[in-house]
């Protein structure tokens, strides 16, 4: 990676990383890609372990990347200090977090923890954006996968909150 800065904390693709082809199948922007377009894309990715209780990116900070858990537990908390954790998700291995970070640099919307010592990878902008450059056509593949992916989310999101705005207008209509 170009960035000194990452290749301080994380490790390159290699002898590190084991199975990584059975981890990276497990998300969907790399699910249905080729034996030689994983290769390609491996060469960007970067490992690096995390202790427990170790945070790995604070909510408010510019989102540089995307991560993949090979082994451990990961929490992902809003408002997050010390004392008080509003947990939205605890996070597995094989699962992912911080994937808007390779579309935009907006701030982090939350703050990721390790809830125990753990393994994930990282996948970073300015690496991708060289992947693109090197080869569109899997580039473009990862891309249109992983906006696909934020859409349904987004869809999701947008269900869930409707739900509960009918929740609340209920419950007031009650009072």
């Amino acid at each position: 990676m170009s960035n000194s800065y990452w290749n301080n904390i994380l490790e390159k693709n290699g002898k590190h990383l084991g199975n990584l082809d059975n981890i990276l199948k497990k998300v969907p922007f790399f699910k249905e890609l080729k034996k030689s377009e994983l290769r390609e894309f491996k060469r960007i990715i970067h490992q690096r372990f995390y202790k427990k209780n170790e945070i790995i990116f604070y909510e408010g900070e510019p989102g540089v990347g995307m991560y993949v858990i090979e082994q451990g537990k990961i929490g992902i908390y809003k408002n997050f200090d010390e004392k008080a954790r509003e947990e939205l998700a605890s996070l597995l291995p094989g699962e992912f977090f911080g994937e808007m970070a390779l579309l935009d640099e907006s701030a982090r919307s939350a703050t990721a923890i390790a809830l125990e010592n753990s393994t994930i990878l990282g996948v970073f902008r300015p690496d991708l954006f060289d992947l693109i450059n090197r080869n569109p056509r899997l580039g473009n593949k990862i891309l249109l996968r992983l906006s696909q992916l934020i859409a349904e989310r987004l869809r999701l999101s947008n269900n869930e909150n409707q739900e509960l705005r009918l929740q609340l207008d209920n419950s007031l209509m009650i009072r």
